[in-house]
């Protein structure tokens, strides 16, 4: 099953608000004949485009290789929430690696925030970037483990940039009854991620990335000088960068195994009005709730509802995307119910079994980051950073990232999305309890 094309057609962005309302780059040309870098990146999405930029901005010649087009991915359909720290909340960090190395990771985490809102300055990227996301607790249980949690972040961490609300507090700034409290950090953000990407590709190319597009890389040797095939072209590279997250489609066997692919699902409302919008949404801010199937939504700058939620553990897309959300989108804003729906589209990204990120070196010259579980905008573009430092002899971080063990999904390529599935049943159930 070919997770590229099964639910798109090839060199064609999906037909998402984000695409409806973003510019591209280019488009970039295909890669033909004999083609030379230093570094050759396959992928262009945030990882890969990072990764070329800030290699490029060191002085080398940077070819970056896109299957599709750039943004074509998970980096361009996302909910567009850049959240600090990692994916999993720091005392369960410290529970695994210790407080040392739980603070560590907190801080490249933190770090990835910030290289993201400087590349968006850097490159005066117009992204509707904006201040906020809200953590919604939908069981009233989970308020005190929620209010400790603020505290244990504000006084070991320094983080003064979250705080809690109590049950009043978050009904006054999310218009649902389903929620009973939560947190609000003020360092995240929210923003339109392909136009993000496109700002990237551009920066990328203003620094002398070479950029092609419909280059879907076939294979790859491995040397001294890496090798890499595409349909037209054969690429030699000292050094090569794999960004390839949800699609690796079992490329090499190392990420293939820690890293699943699983898709999720996004609708747009038509524009709702400034005062029906405040009536859900009260100052603007993102929202990501505590379930374990998220349902994560915001306003867009044209006032609509952008809501995600709902996941599926086959390749395929749902054939009413529409109505997969709707479902749990009405749960949460039953007001919503008579709102026509104008965008409605899948992703795929990637999970791994410890919800961090997998880097891993697939040989002494070629580095991979992938699996960002539903973290991906801010940890991806810092991934793209962090590999781009280890191929120019800066590797710290690249090594403490490589060093989290990230165990294989169980049941081989035939068994291990089926006993997902049964899995995030469960999870699904539960949610519910």
């Amino acid at each position: 099953m070919d997770i590229l094309t099964i639910n798109d057609r090839p060199g064609e962005y999906p037909a998402s608000y984000y695409a409806a309302t973003a510019t591209p780059p280019g488009p970039y040309p295909e890669a033909e004949g004999e083609i030379a870098a230093d570094v050759c990146v396959v992928g262009g999405g945030f990882t890969g485009l990072s990764a070329a930029l800030h290699l490029a901005e060191q002085g080398m010649d940077v070819v970056l290789l896109e299957a599709s087009r750039v943004g074509f991915g998970a980096s361009g359909r996302n909910g567009g929430q850049l959240s600090g720290g990692q994916r999993v909340e720091q005392p369960e960090l410290e529970k695994e690696f210790g407080l040392e190395k739980a603070k560590i990771l907190w801080q490249i985490g933190q770090d990835s925030v910030a290289l993201v809102k400087g590349l968006i300055e850097r490159g005066n990227i117009d992204c509707a970037l904006t201040p906020g996301i809200i953590h919604a607790d939908h069981r009233a249980r989970f308020t005190a483990d929620t209010k400790a949690y603020v505290e244990h972040m504000r006084d070991v961490y320094g983080d003064e940039d979250i705080s809690f609300l109590d049950k009043d507090e978050i009904r006054d700034q999310v218009g649902s009854p389903d929620y009973h409290s939560g947190s609000l950090n003020m360092g995240s953000a929210h923003l339109h991620p392909l136009r993000y990407v496109f700002g990237l590709a551009r920066m990328a190319e203003a620094a002398g990335v070479r950029i092609f597009e419909r280059s879907r890389m076939t294979g790859f040797d491995k040397g001294e000088t890496v090798k890499l095939r595409t349909g037209k072209a054969v690429v030699s590279a000292k050094h090569m960068v794999l960004g390839l997250n949800g699609y690796h489609n079992n490329i090499e066997g190392g990420i293939a195994a820690k890293v699943m692919p699983i898709n999720n699902y996004i609708a747009v409302t038509e524009p709702l009005g400034e005062n029906f919008a405040k009536s859900l949404i009260k100052n603007g801010y993102a929202v990501a709730d505590s379930r374990f199937v998220v349902n994560y939504f915001r306003l867009t700058e044209d006032r609509r509802m952008l809501f995600g939620g709902g996941e599926t553990y086959n390749y395929r897309f749902p054939d009413d995307i529409a109505a997969t959300v709707r479902k749990p989108m009405l749960e949460i804003f039953p007001q919503l119910k008579d709102v026509p729906i104008d965008y409605a589209w899948g992703g795929t990204l990637a999970i791994t079994r410890s919800r961090l990120p997998h880097f891993h070196r697939v040989d002494r010259n070629i580095l991979s980051t992938s699996g960002f579980s539903g973290h991906g905008i801010g940890m991806a573009t810092m991934a793209g950073k962090i590999a781009a430092d280890a191929i120019a002899n800066q590797a710290g971080r690249f090594d403490i990232m490589s060093e989290i063990p990230n165990a294989s999904f169980p049941g081989g390529s035939a068994m291990r999305l089926p006993l997902l599935a049964a899995a995030m049943t469960w999870y699904s159930f539960r949610d519910k309890l």
